[in-house]
């Protein structure tokens, strides 16, 4: 059911991104807090493998967003699109960021605990 909910926070979020870029939608949506709403839920269906390239879409994007803005026309657009999608990138790398510290905090305090989970026997 993870998987679905963070698949359709992560569709939500890149068609928001894309509209954002090109339509002006009403002041009373703040399409910076949806995307990031979106991508923390979104983050939650990575696994640790694809965080390298999570973060690579990081810092890519916004760097791809700029050579594009010189483009007549539509360049402004699709530099917002962009940085659309890398400010819900960077939401979802937070997410997955947050799950790893999660489970290497839960990993060092498992080491401190006995093995069996209870109190030692004694015979």
């Amino acid at each position: 059911m993870l998987e679905k909910i963070g698949g359709l926070a992560r569709l939500l979020a890149t068609l928001l991104a894309i509209v954002a870029g090109f339509v002006a939608l009403p002041a009373n949506i703040n399409v910076a807090l949806v995307l990031v709403v979106l991508g923390l839920i979104a983050g939650l269906r990575y696994k640790p493998e694809e965080a390298m390239s999570l973060f690579l879409v990081v810092l890519v994007l916004p760097l791809a967003g700029l050579a594009l803005a010189t483009i007549p026309e539509i360049g402004d657009k699709l530099n917002a699109v962009f940085n659309n999608i890398a400010l819900a990138a960077a939401a979802v790398a937070a997410t997955v960021i947050a799950m790893r510290l999660y489970n290497n905090s839960r990993a060092d305090l498992a080491a401190w605990m006995p093995a069996g989970g209870g109190a030692a026997a004694t015979a």
